[in-house]
């Protein structure tokens, strides 16, 4: 393991370094997850079903494992969410049975609760610990950028290994998945050798000791976020993009087929889509200093938010392929902007750093469990009615996030003034 950061400059690399290295392999799969799946017979509800099974897994572990984090470090919680999603990767290449692929995106839920919170939280620690009046909020925006690029060069890819088909003998939707398998194994080297922190003991004594702290960590931090106007909704915020964010993610390859006639088509177009895509968003997350600065971080999250639902409703009514396109672009465009603002104004929300992960736990959880209720009730509403007006109800959801955010910039504005407060008479 190399040295600890001096440096928050030096830390800030690492992170963004690791954020790239975290959603390459994500960019790789997104044009393709759900066209193998239907490719797969799988119907709408069915589709709902299997990524049910990676919110379920989320709903029953991510708050202890939260609280792991914070207890036995965010570098080891992060190997062994890795290790997870190498297996779920594995089981999407070689199986069809749709138990299966419950199981593996099963896998990916243990491996989203795991990795929710850590990297980021490392990130803010280790640098207040060096500067406590570190600019996060720079490192958090500056992650959105890398994620966007990351996500933009990888889908990139995707396109080309499906129109090129490297490897002979292997279904072309299924090639960037393998690719992105691979990319894995570097992912859990860099974590290994570029996150440094405190390293606990090495015993069985301190691992019980380590784990007996996860319940006290979690209930600290569910109190934190019940005594926060802010933090509460923050998380509903996150709650309402879970149920609406699907008709983005699931919905625009299916709406794409339905246009071009054919699923290797639509991939095909959404690779290139979704690199323009993410080059926006990181585009839109680089100019979030400049929104929060005339906007305020929440008057800039609740416009987002009402721009996202319309760009929902423009991929459920545009017409030709160029339509749906433009608008899923800038689905992602507002979506790349939006998200830092939302992970600031979370992160400035909790006073606890001890408990950090484990609140960020906490909105992940809200996010994951809005996501399994909206897939599987937005499937069924698709296949008894029809595609448009679920992404109409979709649309409708992500939109009634705004006001919500103005509750929390109300709500951190009071939070500041009581720790000035408090600070003046101690």
């Amino acid at each position: 393991m190399t040295p600890a950061p001096a440096t928050t400059q030096d830390v800030r690399k690492r992170f963004l370094v690791l954020r790239g290295l975290r959603w390459l392999p994500t960019g790789l799969i997104v044009p393709v997850l759900v066209l193998v799946l239907l490719d797969r017979g799988l119907s709408l509800a069915q589709l709902g079903v299997v990524f049910a099974g990676q919110g379920l897994m989320v709903l029953v572990l991510e708050l202890p494992t939260g609280g792991l984090a914070d207890a036995i470090g965010r570098r080891t919680v992060l190997l062994v969410a890795t290790v997870f999603e190498v297996a779920a990767f594995v089981l999407l290449i070689g199986t069809r049975s749709v138990p299966l692929l419950v199981l593996a995106a099963g896998f990916m839920g243990v491996y989203r609760a795991l990795e929710s919170g850590p990297l980021d939280s490392w990130y803010v620690d280790t640098a207040q610990a060096i500067d406590a009046d570190a600019d996060i909020e720079r490192g958090l925006s500056q992650a959105g950028v890398v994620t966007g690029l990351a996500i933009g060069l990888g889908a990139l890819a995707a396109s080309a290994l499906v129109a090129l088909q490297p490897l002979p003998g292997v279904d072309p939707l299924i090639t960037p998945v393998v690719v992105a398998l691979a990319l894995l194994v570097l992912e859990w080297a860099a974590i290994a050798v570029l996150m440094t922190e405190p390293q606990p003991q090495r015993n069985l004594a301190a691992l019980k000791r380590s784990v007996a702290e996860v319940p006290t960590i979690v209930i600290t931090a569910v109190r934190t976020v019940k005594r926060s106007t802010a933090l509460i909704a923050l998380v509903s915020v996150e709650f309402l993009w879970g149920l609406g964010i699907h008709t983005v993610e699931s919905y625009t390859p299916v709406r794409l087929g339905d246009v071009v006639d054919g699923a290797d088509r639509a991939a095909s177009l959404l690779g290139p889509a979704n690199t323009v895509a993410w080059l926006v968003a990181a585009a839109g997350a680089a100019l979030v200093p400049v929104l929060t600065r005339r906007l305020s971080p929440a008057g800039a999250g609740a416009g987002l938010r009402i721009a996202q639902g319309l760009t929902v409703l423009g991929i459920a009514f545009a017409i030709g392929p160029v339509g749906v396109v433009v608008a899923y672009v800038l689905a992602i465009g507002v979506n790349g902007a939006a998200n830092p603002i939302h992970q600031g104004m979370l992160h400035r929300g909790v006073v606890n750093g001890n408990s950090r992960a484990t609140v960020v736990s906490v909105n992940s959880l809200t996010g994951q469990t809005g996501a399994m209720i909206g897939g599987i009730a937005l499937g069924l509403l698709a296949d008894t009615t029809s595609l448009s007006v679920a992404m109409v109800a979709g649309a409708a959801i992500l939109s009634a996030a705004a006001p919500l955010y103005l509750i929390a910039g109300r709500g951190l504005e009071r939070q500041a003034v009581e720790t000035s407060a408090r600070g003046l008479t101690t």
